[in-house]
């Protein structure tokens, strides 16, 4: 009777401590909201950069709704220079400019926002994993994060591309693996921290398993870092993706990429620039536009002295 009591009294005290955690996170939500907000409206570089990364997104989510198909060749219409018809142009294959682009853009972002996620996922589990347990499982795992920190990514991702099938989903795949390293670094430094706070030591106190208090009590309180890395982590992979399509070893014809679409303006460079303009600035304000993202939230979730 004595341990169904301590059973009742200890899961009402778990459920005490999770309301409290809960008003508590929910609070520090709503300030943050407030200070990227206020950063956002007194930095109009900033502004900029969410005006142009939402126009820029909806522009390639709505390319399906353009007329011109951004596989089809007619030779009759390759090279026309910009008009009403074609904002952009065309192509070499008489495909229209600004259409490809909108689909280059389409697989661009796709790389960047699902390497990102991959990246976060497995960087996130294995820093809480390591910056929880502690010991010799820390040690281990964190030698691994240095190796693969101290590896020469580029080199490394261009040469599994080549032995590898080139494509999309490899190319996900080869920026997800040379990228984990520093989120995992973040993250278990952020859990570190976190794991010696008060609330965390008395629910562990408590009974609550690690499982528990890794979910409910570590991760929600180490967001802010992760989320300013995610946004770091667009803007590089989507420079990598168009580095590596640059080189032939991304995404591969006719799949349309910004990167692919510089490698082949390069043979026009001289007399058609119009061809590696567009890719290139749109690469060049959507890498500066995530960039600028990652300093606002980084000044956000910064600590701040109340007065």
């Amino acid at each position: 009777m004595q341990m169904e009591d301590k059973k009742i009294i200890t899961e009402i005290s778990f459920q005490r401590l999770e309301e409290k955690e809960t008003e508590q996170v929910a609070d520090y939500r709503h300030s943050i909201w407030k200070d990227i907000r206020k950063e956002v409206l007194s930095n109009k570089a900033a502004l900029f950069s969410i005006i142009f990364l939402a126009v820029i997104i909806i522009a390639v989510l709505l390319a399906p709704l353009s007329p011109y198909d951004p596989y089809e060749i007619d030779i009759s219409q390759k090279m026309q220079g910009m008009s009403a018809k074609h904002i952009f142009g065309t192509d070499d294959y008489g495909r229209d400019y600004l259409t490809r682009a909108l689909y280059g853009g389409r697989v661009s972002l796709l790389v960047g926002f699902c390497s990102m996620f991959i990246t976060v996922i497995i960087g996130t589990l294995i820093g809480v994993f390591s910056g929880y347990i502690g010991g010799k499982v820390d040690m281990i795992l964190m030698r691994f994060t240095d190796i693969f920190l101290a590896l020469p990514s580029m080199l490394l991702m261009i040469v599994l591309n080549a032995i590898l099938q080139p494509g999309l989903v490899t190319l996900i795949f080869v920026l997800s693996l040379f990228s984990w390293a520093q989120v995992a670094r973040i993250t278990r430094a952020e859990t570190m921290s976190v794991k010696e706070r008060d609330y965390v030591i008395a629910t562990k106190n408590l009974g609550a398993g690690s499982f528990r208090i890794a979910v409910k009590l570590i991760i929600p309180n180490i967001l802010g870092p992760v989320v300013v890395a995610a946004s770091l982590w667009v803007a590089n992979a989507i420079r990598m993706e168009s580095s590596l399509s640059f080189l032939g070893l991304g995404v591969q014809i006719p799949v349309a990429s910004w990167g692919s679409m510089l490698q082949s303006a390069q043979t026009h460079i001289l007399d058609t620039p119009r061809l590696a303009i567009l890719p290139g600035v749109l690469i060049m304000l959507t890498v500066l536009s995530f960039n600028l993202l990652g300093d606002v939230l980084r000044t956000a979730f910064e600590p701040k002295i109340v007065k």
